[in-house]
């Protein structure tokens, strides 16, 4: 595997691990010129099951436990949001809601979603991976501007200095980083 570096390039050395992992800093996606989000983000490598590691407390999330979001490409060409958790615990009843996601632009990096509430919020990826190649992306921090703010994985746990260091990226950009909580996940 290629070590990456904090800004997004890659020094060309290898690590000698064989799963896929590296051992340097984890790399971003550049941010785009106005910083609202990241630059650009491949659809394709963003689909799928994401773990919420901790997240803004909400109306609609405060009772949730082992919340996840599944995204898929519908027909159409907008996304198909699917969110799930337990309520209360992990031993709680199961919720689900479904709704879609529209692109904004061509970045692929801001969406707007629409849960049949009767609005659609504003979803700003504004750090992701920024390891090059086509595997899924593994991390990312996605901003509702002034509602929400959510840490993601492909996996239930994060390694906490790379949790520290969203975070960290988080309160540079000026988000509520200091109102995330932590969301309980499966094992």
């Amino acid at each position: 595997t290629t070590e990456g570096t904090t800004d997004g390039t890659t020094d060309g050395t290898t690590d000698g691990t064989t799963d896929g992992t590296t051992d340097a800093e984890p790399t971003f996606v550049e941010d785009a010129a106005d910083g609202m989000s990241v630059n650009s983000v491949d659809p394709q490598r963003y689909l799928g099951v994401w773990y919420e590691i901790a997240s803004t407390p909400s109306p609609q999330q405060a009772a949730c436990a082992g919340t996840t979001a599944e995204y898929s490409l519908r027909d159409d060409g907008d996304v198909r949001v699917i969110n799930r958790c337990y309520l209360d615990s992990l031993d709680g009843d199961f919720n689900e809601i479904e709704g879609s996601a529209s692109f904004v632009d061509d970045t692929y990096a801001r969406l707007l979603v629409d849960f049949g509430f009767g609005f659609e919020a504003p979803y700003n990826i504004v750090e992701l991976d920024g390891r090059d190649g086509d595997a899924e992306y593994e991390f990312a921090v996605v901003s509702s501007p002034g509602f929400a703010l959510w840490v993601l994985s492909r996996t239930p746990e994060m390694d906490p200095e790379l949790y520290d260091l969203l975070v960290d990226r988080a309160t540079d950009r000026g988000l509520p980083s200091d109102t995330l909580v932590a969301t309980v996940q499966v094992d």
